[in-house]
Formats: C-alpha cells, sequence, structure tokens
C-alpha cells in the first residue's frame, strides 16, 4: 500500500473521530445544555465542589474546553469568581482525562448497537430531544467505530521507511516532541482526540515507549492553551479562566517535562502496554494538576486581574463605551443591517439575564452594589433599545421583501418587551427588594421555595427566548409557549398555597404576603413577555391562531 494511501485513511478515521466528537457534545449541548448550565453554576461554590462539578461536566461533554467556554462567560458575568472559575476548569481537565480512559475499553460490540439505537432514536420523533438523543448515540458510535478505523489505517505504517527516521530523532529530543504534541492538540482542539490517537499509535508499536511521557506532556500543554486563545477577544474577566489554566496545568507541564529530562521516568511505570501508558499517563498528569494547583488559583487569578487590568484600562481613552454592533454603513443593505440589529439585541439579553439572576440574589441577601449594578443595567438597556429602534427605523422600507420587512418588526417587537421586561425587574422588583429589607421581612421557607422554582422556569425560558434570535427553531418556540401556562400554574398554586399558610397563622406568610404575591406576578409578567418572542416564529410556521378566543 503506497505512503499516500495510508495517510488518507489515516487522516480520515482521525477526521471520523474529531466529528463523532464534536456530534456528541452537540447533541448534549442542545438536549441538555440548559440544564447542565445551571446545575453547574450552582454546584461551584467553592474550590472543591467546583473542581467536583468541572469534572462530571466534562465527562457529560466529552470536552474541557467546552467547560472553559461556559465558565469563562460566568466569570465575566459575575456568577463566579475567578479562582473558583479556574478550580472549575482543573476538574474538567480530569473528567476530560477520564473520558479518553472509558473510551480506551474494548467496546467494539457496542458499535453497531450504538448506530442502530441512534438512527430509531433520531428517526423515530419529530420531538427536539428524542432527536439529539439519536444524535449522541449515533455519535458515540461512529466515535468507536473511528478508534478501530485508525488503528486498522496505522498497521501498514510499521513497514514506512520515512516514520523510524522521524521517531528515532524525537526520541531524542523530547522537546521537539513536547512541541509537535502540543500543535497537535492546538491542531484538533481536543485533548480527548489527540490522546485516542496517540494510545491508537502505541499500540501497534509506532510510537516508541521513550516518547510517551514527552507527547502526553505536550499534548497536556496544547490543550491548556486552546480555551485561552478562543477567548482572547473577551473581557478581561473572561479570559482570566482559561489563562489561569495556562498557569497552572501549562507551568505544571513544563515542569514535569524538565523533570523527566533530568529523570527519565519509564512509560511502564504506569502500565506494561504502550497504549494504556498513554491514557494512564494522562490521567496521572491531570489528577496532580489538580492536587497541586488548586490551592493556587485564588493568587493565580489575582497575578492575572494585576496584570491584564492595567492594560485594559490603558485602552479606555480609546474605547470609552461598549463597540455597537449598529453600523451606520450598512444601512444601505437591509440584510446586513437587521442582522447588525440581531447582534446588538443579544446583548440586551445578556443584560436581562444577569440582572434576572442578581435580582433574586439580593432578594435573599442585601447587596447595594448588585442593586446599584441592577439599576445601571436598566439603564444601558433603555438606551441600547433607544439606538435598536432608532436604527431599524432608518433602514428603508421600499428596500425590503416581505421575509426582511417582517423580521423587522419582529425585531423591533422583540427588543420593546425585553425593554419592558428590564423595567419591571429594575423598577417593580427593586422596589420590592428594598421594602423587604428596610422591614426586615422574611419569606416563609415554603414560599421562598415557591419562588425560588418560579425564578429558575422564568430563567429557562428566559434562555429559550434568547435562542430564537440566533435559532428560530419551531419547536423551541412551541416549547417556550408551552411553558407560560405552566408558570401560570405555578403561580396559581403557589397563591392557593399562600392563602392557606395564612389560614393557618404563619407570621412570616402574614409579613411577607404582598411582597410574595406582588415578586410572583411581575415573574409571571415577565415570563409572559419572553414567550411572546415565540409568537412570530409560530406564526410564519402557520401554528398560531389569530385569535385565541374560540
Amino acid at each position: 500500500m503506497s505512503g499516500m494511501v495510508v495517510f488518507i485513511n489515516l487522516a480520515g478515521a482521525v477526521a471520523l473521530l474529531l466529528w463523532a466528537t464534536r456530534m456528541v457534545r452537540t447533541g448534549i449541548e442542545r438536549a441538555y445544555g440548559n440544564v447542565l448550565r445551571e446545575k453547574l453554576r450552582l454546584a461551584i461554590g467553592n474550590r472543591v465542589t467546583a473542581a467536583i462539578a468541572g469534572f462530571f461536566f466534562a465527562i457529560a461533554l466529552q470536552s474541557a474546553t467546552a467547560v472553559a467556554l461556559i465558565v469563562a462567560g460566568f466569570v465575566a458575568s459575575g456568577y463566579v469568581s475567578t479562582a473558583i472559575g479556574i478550580a472549575t476548569l482543573l476538574g474538567a481537565d480530569l473528567g476530560s482525562a477520564l473520558v479518553v480512559r472509558i473510551l480506551r475499553q474494548d467496546l467494539s460490540l457496542l458499535i453497531p448497537v450504538l448506530l442502530l439505537a441512534g438512527t430509531i432514536a433520531f428517526r423515530a420523533s419529530e420531538q427536539r430531544n428524542w432527536r439529539q438523543i439519536g444524535r449522541i448515540l449515533f455519535g458515540l458510535g461512529l466515535l468507536l467505530l473511528s478508534l478501530r478505523l485508525i488503528g486498522e489505517a496505522s498497521i501498514p505504517l510499521k513497514t514506512s521507511e520515512i516514520l523510524p527516521v522521524i521517531i528515532n530523532y524525537l526520541s531524542r529530543d523530547w522537546i521537539t516532541a513536547f512541541v509537535l504534541a502540543g500543535l497537535l492538540a492546538w491542531a484538533f482542539h481536543s485533548s480527548v482526540a489527540a490522546v485516542l490517537l496517540l494510545a491508537s499509535l502505541a499500540d501497534r508499536a509506532l510510537i516508541p515507549p521513550v516518547l510517551i511521557i514527552p507527547l502526553v506532556l505536550g499534548i497536556n500543554f496544547g490543550a491548556a492553551i486552546i480555551g485561552a486563545v478562543l477567548t482572547r477577544g473577551e473581557r478581561v474577566d473572561a479570559r482570566i479562566v482559561p489563562l489561569g489554566n495556562v498557569a497552572i496545568r501549562g507551568l505544571g507541564t513544563l515542569i514535569a517535562l524538565a523533570a523527566q529530562l533530568t529523570f527519565e521516568l519509564e512509560s511502564s511505570v504506569f502500565s506494561a502496554h504502550p497504549g494504556d501508558a498513554v491514557v494512564i499517563a494522562h490521567l496521572v498528569i491531570n489528577l496532580a494538576v489538580v492536587i497541586f494547583g488548586l490551592p493556587f488559583c485564588g493568587l493565580v487569578g489575582r497575578l492575572l486581574q494585576n496584570w491584564l487590568r492595567p492594560a485594559e484600562l490603558a485602552d479606555e481613552p480609546i474605547a470609552e463605551k461598549r463597540m455597537s454592533a449598529l453600523k451606520p454603513e450598512h444601512l444601505s443593505n437591509p440584510q446586513q443591517a437587521i442582522a447588525d440589529a440581531t447582534r446588538e439585541v443579544l446583548t440586551v439579553c445578556e443584560r436581562i439575564e444577569l440582572m434576572l439572576t442578581w435580582i433574586f440574589d439580593v432578594l435573599d441577601k442585601p447587596d447595594k452594589q448588585k442593586i446599584a449594578r441592577i439599576e445601571e443595567l436598566d439603564d444601558e438597556i433603555d438606551q441600547t433599545h433607544r439606538e435598536i429602534k432608532f436604527y431599524l427605523a432608518k433602514i428603508s422600507q421600499t428596500d425590503l421583501d416581505d421575509k426582511s420587512a417582517a423580521m423587522l418588526q419582529d425585531l423591533l417587537g422583540a427588543t420593546i418587551k425585553l425593554e419592558q421586561a428590564a423595567d419591571i425587574i429594575a423598577q417593580n422588583m427593586v422596589t420590592r427588594v428594598r421594602k423587604k429589607h428596610a422591614r426586615k421581612i422574611e419569606f416563609s421557607e415554603e414560599g421562598w421555595h415557591e419562588l425560588k422554582d418560579l425564578h429558575k422556569e422564568v430563567m429557562r425560558n428566559a434562555r429559550l427566548a434568547f435562542n430564537l434570535f440566533v435559532n428560530r427553531d419551531v419547536e423551541l418556540a412551541r416549547q417556550l409557549v408551552a411553558q407560560k401556562e405552566l408558570v401560570r400554574t405555578m403561580v396559581r398554586n403557589s397563591e392557593e398555597q399562600h392563602m392557606q399558610r395564612l389560614r393557618d397563622g404563619n407570621d412570616n406568610s402574614y409579613d411577607s404576603s404582598s411582597i410574595h404575591i406582588d415578586t410572583m406576578r411581575d415573574l409571571k409578567e415577565i415570563n409572559s413577555l419572553f414567550a411572546s418572542i415565540a409568537y412570530p416564529v409560530l406564526a410564519n410556521a402557520g401554528m398560531l391562531r389569530k385569535s385565541r378566543l374560540l
């Protein structure tokens, strides 16, 4: 078999591995992304729990990089501190390493089962979750199949004349081997795929034992910088988490490489089988990074903040405010202008999500800074709303086709609803927060749980509504509108239970009665505004009656 054919077969098998990994991750994010994000945000209370949460989250997504991007967003939004964010990512790296260990098991019998089950689940139902489950199962089947293909495609390399020359050189130059492995991990954008490929080649004796540790260290260094590069254009707070991972994990791999150059540890310490030695070495390295790195998360976060913030402040005279997506030069192109306005609306969505999160934080515990920031965000939303409204008004109606004209009107209507939701939070709900704390009112334990449950449901619906600006998915829109009735029921049940507590003489319910009921109704109104964003999507699909009257 010619070298070119071998290369094509191997490249195709690796491409299938990367595609299958992405398919599984995408399916999980689409089916359970919102739930997983919420669980992750709630779980990261301290460094240890954050590392544990990151560990399990990376196993679910099969990607530490995906966790890095999510947690960076949490830090930028003020949900968690930089130290907690870095700790979460260290745990995610360990979880990603465990995924490799799981996939190394002999699961060949599962390949046809997963492919068949995935196909059935995807084609048997039009429901979104079932189709995503099918995507996940089919992707897992392809992933296992790709590992088999990599092994088969690499067999002819044993007789290659060029490969031994390269391997012999790298066996004497571990630093170059380290760099090449780092570049491989960066090219794949996945340490899972890179380590699985390396293990498969080691199984075929194409990678000598002496190279295993330097190559695994290089893959870990390359994987650490992926998140840092992907967030390089974000705010400072968002960049600190992946950079902290580079500082701890990257520095750890460099120290380990220096130790390896000095002491020349044999890979057989981890396993006599070369392929297993690759995987176990990868797991041990990441476990060591978690153990030794957790105590330094806070210090690293502070050092990076002190290093990056002066640069950010130096840039302030050049850009005194956030760069707007509304470009006047695009007004002559209505489609481009509408796309710009949509991007700007997404910044409003981010602010509202933050306001809606913080309002319940301050309802529980007073925080003057957060209350002030909520009111500032409302002012920013008012300003952005005016800019979007005037921008859309400048788009010439004569240049629009029917579809673009409808999108313009839908976008304008959605922007108005978002601004109204922000006003309810910043005016009505903030007033109740101040009243509650000024009078030292406490909710009953049952009443507070009811409020928190409703708040969670509204937050979930908010994310569904915001996703409709990016993906006008009819199934998403149907789900959002269906949730409106659920919220109505929750409010009605809570009011009935609240009245029962009043009849039973619950003092906390008596003191908090008006705040409890008004907060419930505020959340219900906000949810209705979010649900109304779905109506144009359903109307365009012919799934909405013109009148709700029978």
